[in-house]
């Protein structure tokens, strides 16, 4: 994609586009025309040296690369930067697919590296084959860049070190899967977006859930008029547990001996050793995004997806800490409503998310799509269409002729589409997960068909951090969703 990847166009002021009330009840007509019509029908290599070029030769050897496309039985490598939790949730899924093999990673803690070890560390029990190798393990991310049997990395890092990650990859050469958000501030997405069309690499952010069967079908039945025309969406995320409020385990030999704490502070503000710092990063502004950055970025990467939207323009959050007083200083309750302009791809419509770390309910999280004539919530796996209008579509005559029978004999009752549907995922289904990495393994063979590049997940992550901003700075944010800036 490029950065105008959906192509919708924003409408200028005072321009009534193709939602005025005409055009919207002739959409609807088409569309409702479309769905019911289909319920009616029943279509519901070994490690190297790192080779010393001039200048000028990486950048050949830079271009070479990018522009190199592997074939459908090719092998894939693939090394993870930040194997905490998340990172090795990534690895796994992604090597549990056919072709793909993990060979390097890269920690600033050293128990996490032996675990790395640990689990993809395998004898080969028969006679004829050798022992696998151990997987390559380093400090330092850039000992991995450097590597020629790397394809891809995993960056899974704390959120203040995307950015810088992320570009010295795709610099390298290699292609990224980059944990949601894409960057920590607003600020950094300009540029990682560039040297994604500089490089041309092959460039995922890592919302998983993007690539799942519920979103897909969420798109179609939007489009096909489901709900009729889109009003309002809201979606939340509810959690109650220690580990959901991100008060992860410190190990107990959590020492400046076993970590390297002047290089996870990077760019951020330098102060004494902490290991609740370092171990609940997401806790403090240094280095994490908050509630929105971890969750209400995935909400907004589906919500984009279906509706082919590239953003609200207007952004206004409130909320607190509630519970969680743990020495964190960012909120475990948020609240943000947003307005989203018309385009070509949709009408005018309002957003509102939450997310509550000590929510009673627990557990819970759904987006939810309402329009004129229904409603969808919507997970990645499942999505119930619930409609206020069971009618079949008519013409013009065939209403002249009902009229005319009902006058003479009585109305006569129609069969009608269902006021509820669910559709389910099949038993067996891997999940978004698997999915959002065959889009990446795919992209880097084919060059085509990222879900979520560079630009897509911009648009997903800005709003989401508008939102800390907002809440900080108890202001409403204008932001321009076309040209990706803040005008207000």
């Amino acid at each position: 994609m490029s950065d105008t990847g959906f192509g919708a166009a924003q409408w200028p002021a005072g321009d009534s586009g193709p939602f005025h009330e005409k055009g919207m009840q002739a959409m609807k007509h088409e569309t409702r025309r479309s769905f019911i019509g289909k319920l009616a029908a029943g279509s519901m290599v070994a490690a190297g040296t790192p080779t010393i070029l001039s200048p000028s030769e990486e950048r050949l050897a830079r271009r070479m690369r990018s522009t190199k496309k592997r074939q459908a039985n090719d092998h894939i490598q693939i090394a993870i930067i930040g194997a905490g939790g998340m990172g090795r949730i990534d690895t796994r899924t992604a090597t549990s697919i056919e072709g793909v093999k993990l060979v390097a990673a890269c920690d600033l803690y050293d128990g996490r590296l032996e675990d790395v070890n640990e689990e993809w560390f395998e004898d080969r029990e028969e006679e004829d084959e050798e022992p696998r190798a151990d997987v390559f393990t380093t400090r330092d991310y850039r000992e991995v860049l450097a590597r020629d049997d790397v394809d891809a990395v995993i960056i899974a890092t704390p959120d203040h070190w995307h950015r810088r990650i992320s570009i010295d990859a795709m610099e390298a050469g290699k292609a990224v899967y980059c944990e949601k958000p894409m960057v920590r501030s607003i600020a950094e997405g300009p540029d990682v977006m560039r040297v994604q069309r500089e490089t041309g690499q092959t460039f995922q952010v890592g919302s998983q859930g993007m690539a799942s069967l519920g979103n897909e079908k969420a798109k179609e039945l939007l489009e096909d008029g489901a709900i009729g025309v889109l009003n309002y969406a809201e979606g939340f995320w509810a959690r109650n547990s220690p580990g959901g409020a991100w008060q992860y385990e410190i190990p107990d030999d959590a020492s400046e001996e076993t970590l390297d704490w002047d290089a996870f502070l990077g760019s951020a503000p330098k102060v004494p050793f902490d290991p609740m710092r370092f171990f609940r990063w997401r806790n403090y502004s240094d280095y994490g995004t908050g509630v929105a950055g971890d969750l209400f970025v995935h909400l907004f990467s589906s919500l984009h997806f279906i509706t082919s939207s590239l953003g609200p323009e207007r952004i206004q959050a409130t909320g607190g800490l509630r519970f969680w007083k743990d020495g964190r200083d960012v909120p475990d309750v948020i609240l943000g409503m947003f307005d989203y302009p018309e385009t070509e791809h949709h009408p005018p419509f309002n957003l509102s998310l939450r997310v509550n770390f000590v929510d009673g309910t627990s557990g819970s999280t759904v987006l939810r799509l309402v329009g004129d004539e229904g409603a969808m919530d919507i997970t990645w796996t499942e999505v119930t269409l619930r409609r206020n209008k069971t009618y079949l579509p008519t013409d013009a005559l065939r209403d002249a002729q009902e009229d005319e029978r009902a006058a003479q004999y009585g109305e006569r009752k129609q069969m009608l589409p269902p006021a509820e549907a669910v559709f389910k995922a099949e038993d067996g289904y891997r999940g978004a997960h698997v999915d959002h990495f065959i889009n990446l393994f795919e992209g880097m063979r084919t060059g085509e068909g990222i879900m979520e590049d560079a630009a897509f997940g911009y648009r997903a992550a800005a709003p989401a951090l508008a939102c800390n901003d907002s809440q900080r700075e108890e202001r409403i944010i204008r932001w321009d969703p076309l040209n990706m800036r803040i005008v207000g």
